[in-house]
């Protein structure tokens, strides 16, 4: 599907406007800072544009505040003491060093220790905790796509997961592909689902548009409550958005 994207200013706010093949014109704000962007069909003139952004002004604003106000974390310095996140639970990080292989370990219910080499960097530490992270979502996919799959009627040929800046997830639909935010092991559960349930809608249609939704609400009558939940959730210092 080809697109055209421009940039342009409405009462001060600037909107990314994406023109592609579509029927209906979507327009959102998305974490982490409130951007603003417009998916608008060709036919729709540049004026119908600026008045749908003109029409929503407030519920732009409101939106916009509602991500400024949300939690965000510090840069990571993976140092004992520091709040670290998985499936939606929050940790108390405790970093030992010692002369073995690196490891992460959940001993306790609040506790997550990362056992590391001697005089290891943070940028070090950091990889072993990702590692860590990457293990444990890839182990909670299959699980997911064996229950998802035969229910939508759908079949990936391949997943992975992967850290991205722009998405939570992704799907190639010809190739029937997905990919998977890294940061989703740090969110609760159903979000995880949430997402998974979202890419593989998109086999089935490209668009956000009203056979999306309705695909969405016929297979995860609860979806809108969950994206609410990952939007809500505390956001990294390098903060994703969807």
């Amino acid at each position: 599907m080809s697109t055209e994207k421009n940039q342009i200013t409405v009462s001060g706010i600037e909107v990314q406007v994406v023109r592609k093949d579509i029927r209906n014109l979507h327009l959102g704000v998305y974490p982490p800072n409130g951007r603003v962007r417009v998916a608008a069909p060709y036919r729709v003139s540049d004026e119908a544009v600026r008045l749908a952004i003109v029409t929503r002004l407030g519920w732009i604003k409101r939106q916009q505040a509602k991500f400024a106000a949300q939690p965000r974390q510090s840069k990571r310095e993976i140092v004992s003491g520091e709040s670290h996140y998985f499936m939606g639970a929050r940790y108390r990080l405790n970093v030992i060093e010692h002369d073995g292989a690196p490891k992460v370990i959940l001993n306790r219910s609040t506790t997550l220790t990362l056992q590391v080499r001697k005089g290891s960097t943070v940028e070090q530490r950091e990889e072993v905790l990702n590692q860590w992270y990457r293990r444990e979502l890839k182990a909670m996919i299959p699980a997911l796509l064996e229950q998802w799959q035969p229910l939508m009627g759908v079949h990936v040929n391949e997943w992975g997961v992967k850290r991205m800046k722009t998405r939570w997830g992704t799907c190639n639909p010809r190739a029937k592909r997905i990919w998977l935010n890294l940061e989703l092991a740090k969110k609760p559960p159903a979000c995880l689902e949430y997402i998974v349930v979202h890419e593989l809608a998109h086999l089935l249609e490209k668009s956000h548009g009203e056979r999306f939704i309705a695909l969405m609400d016929k297979h995860l009558p609860q979806w809108r409550a969950r994206q609410q939940e990952l939007k809500e959730a505390p956001l990294a210092h390098e903060a994703w958005e969807y």
